[in-house]
């Protein structure tokens, strides 16, 4: 069992409750699923990228990626409907406690003058996405082997019902919000 799945049965869990006074476990907000998506519209000129852009991707998630296609024709951006246009990875269960402990303790340190995530990227229902600008802050990407620097988002998915309990959840995993600063 992962670190942080551990983590949240033990001192997360009870906290949460502590907080909000929910009445059955069940109520309590928990990791549904963490979502990588790295979109490349260079892909329309050079497919090739897209081999890379999965393969880095695959090594930072464990898992193979999905090659995501245009849901309608742009003419402006000369995109066609079904065009691969980038890839995906939906982590759930022991891999997604995985990563998510990988990017809270390894990765987000790495990031040059780094001061913390914004608390603005909640969607209203307790899900958070992050938009990183450069995938060699995870150590798994060889940078040898890297052609460009890409970015990625990723969307955190959880079962909390408003922004308030999805910020709470994911603090109490550590994620590293910036802190707001009186005055």
């Amino acid at each position: 069992m992962s670190r942080l799945r551990e983590r949240y049965r033990t001192e997360v869990m009870p906290s949460l409750v502590k907080r909000f006074e929910y009445t059955s476990p069940m109520a309590v907000p928990r990791l549904e699923k963490i979502v990588i998506n790295i979109g490349l519209g260079e892909a329309i000129q050079n497919a090739k990228l897209l081999d890379g852009a999965a393969e880095e991707l695959m090594a930072i998630s464990g898992q193979k990626p999905v090659i995501t296609k245009a849901k309608k024709a742009i003419a402006a951006f000369k995109l066609r409907k079904g065009m691969p246009i980038g890839c995906m990875v939906t982590l759930r269960g022991e891999r997604m406690y995985e990563f998510l402990d990988r990017l809270i303790s390894i990765a987000l340190p790495q990031v040059r003058d780094f001061r913390g995530v914004s608390t603005r990227s909640f969607d209203g229902r307790g899900n958070y996405t992050l938009g990183l600008k450069d995938q060699l802050i995870f150590r798994e990407v060889d940078i040898g082997k890297a052609e460009k620097i890409r970015g990625m988002n990723v969307t955190i998915v959880t079962t909390a019902r408003t922004d308030e309990e999805g910020r709470e959840l994911l603090a109490q995993f550590g994620m590293p919000f910036v802190k707001r600063s009186q005055g």
